[in-house]
């Protein structure tokens, strides 16, 4: 990812309010979820938080690659959740 002074993101790496909106946009079509929400992140301007029905989810970061730019979606899911989520 392209880094500007001090680390941070470049201005072309950076996610805007338009693109968030779209990424939202979207998300909500692909998972078929309406609490699908892309938050700004304070201190990463080339990342944003995924939340679903207002619980953090992941972080989805922009990559921009030979002139192409996409999307990554991060997720971690611990193991003691997934035993809450089934009841084990």
């Amino acid at each position: 990812m392209a880094a500007g002074p001090k680390g941070g993101a470049s201005k072309s790496n950076a996610l805007a309010k338009p693109e968030l909106d779209k990424l939202q946009v979207y998300l909500r079509k692909v998972l078929a979820n309406k609490t699908v929400e892309v938050r700004a992140r304070q201190r990463a301007a080339d990342a944003a938080e995924l939340y679903v029905g207002g619980e953090f989810l992941g972080v989805v970061s922009k990559v921009l690659d030979d002139g192409e730019t996409s999307y990554e979606v991060s997720m971690s899911i611990l193991d003691y959740d997934l035993e809450e989520d089934t009841g084990s």
